[in-house]
């Protein structure tokens, strides 16, 4: 039994890696986008829409590998996709810093966001089957670790941008830690995804449920929230509040390790409150932030607000997550799959909407389009918490 717990608290660290590891393509675009505009734009550069075309391509790959994953890790197991994964990452940033135009430079994308993908289906099932007794606090704890990725992952680029050496050697700085977790992860045994004793529901049955359907919609506007900043938040602070790039990296940088914070505290204090209050207080926060962000006079304040965006709407996906695997434990990993590609299909989504917005206006409107995610979520997860069945 106690070989068992060690086991199950190393397989739980090394999912914690591996959430970081699958966050380094989602963040390290967003340093080098103005870097990536002159780079395949020329002098002229990209438009803001092919920019954010390119965050869309990952969030497409993302989701190409979640819903390729969640069917089959059921049949096969969790083992062999998160080990897909690694892979997948390794080889797509050796292609992305080797990539000499804008479409190859985008399937490279794509094909990271598909390692990704796997990873982000895969994770949050298996840490949900270790942690059975409290799992809202160990899926805010798995999804803190990808805003942990992430300031490593903008620290980096932040520190190749004052080298001078350019970023597809960022690029190459990523490839120890998923080439670590590929061999770390090759002797561990993984548990069954879903819960031990019961038939696992089928999926077709699942999704006539209201209130799953309730959740599909929901974790669609987490992540719109989440990503539709975070996609933007260094361009924005640079052409938009008119601040340096090296701000806007950093500012990404302190985003990153506010919504760790915001996950962090709910993985320590979480099982002390309500978690549809939780998702409630933190959509409505949020939309106050987005408009402050977008239209407060002060670029510093402004800056401000866009940072605290990453705390207030930081607990909304894996809480979500969690909510869901407490009402269907039997649900296994296709239900994590549809879950986890509605999260992201939000965020291929919501950056297209605000570089659209933005070529036709500005960034200012592009981005507090953004704050309808938040304010459509935020009665959907009060229905949610009052029809707990069905």
């Amino acid at each position: 039994m106690e070989n068992d717990v060690i086991h199950a608290r190393k397989l739980t660290w090394l999912c914690y890696g591996a959430m970081m590891a699958l966050s380094i393509g989602l963040n390290l675009l967003p340093v080098f986008l103005t870097s990536l505009s002159v780079t395949y734009g020329g002098a002229a550069g990209l438009t803001a829409e092919q920019l954010g075309r390119l965050g869309a391509v990952v969030f497409a790959g993302l989701v190409a590998g979640i819903g390729m994953t969640g069917p089959l890790a059921d049949r096969y197991g969790a083992k062999l996709f998160v080990q897909l994964g690694n892979v997948l990452s390794i080889l797509s940033l050796l292609a992305m810093a080797w990539a000499p135009t804008y479409l190859t430079l985008a399937l490279s994308l794509f094909f990271l966001g598909l390692g990704g993908g796997v990873l982000d289906m895969i994770l949050s099932p298996v840490v949900s089957a270790l942690n059975p007794e409290r799992r809202a606090v160990a899926m805010n704890w798995l999804h803190s670790f990808y805003s942990v990725g992430a300031v490593l992952t903008i620290l980096a680029g932040i520190a190749v941008l004052g080298w001078g050496w350019g970023w597809r050697s960022a690029c190459l700085l990523m490839i120890p830690l998923p080439a670590f977790l590929l061999v770390g992860f090759a002797p561990m045994k993984f548990p069954a995804l879903g819960t031990e004793g019961e038939a696992r529901v089928r999926f077709r049955d699942l999704v006539r449920k209201r209130w799953f359907q309730g959740a599909l919609l929901a974790i669609f506007l987490g992540g719109a929230t989440e990503l539709g900043m975070a996609q933007w938040l260094p361009a924005y602070a640079e052409t938009a509040l008119g601040f340096p790039a090296w701000v806007g990296g950093s500012a990404f940088l302190v985003f990153s390790v506010a919504m760790a914070l915001g996950r962090m505290s709910v993985g320590a204090l979480g099982h002390r409150f309500n978690p549809y209050v939780i998702m409630a207080w933190g959509c409505a926060v949020s939309v106050l932030l987005f408009v402050g962000a977008s239209f407060l006079p002060s670029p510093g304040w402004a800056l401000a607000a866009c940072i605290l965006v990453g705390f207030t709407g930081s607990a909304l996906w894996p809480t979500m997550l969690a909510v869901a695997a407490d009402r269907y434990p039997e649900g296994g990993a296709t239900m994590f799959g549809a879950l986890a590609a509605l999260g992201n299909a939000g965020g291929i989504f919501m950056p297209w909407v605000v570089g659209w917005v933005a070529d036709r206006s500005d960034l200012h409107w592009g981005l507090v389009v953004s704050a309808i995610a938040p304010l459509l979520m935020l009665p959907l997860v009060l229905g949610l918490g009052r029809k707990r069945a069905g």
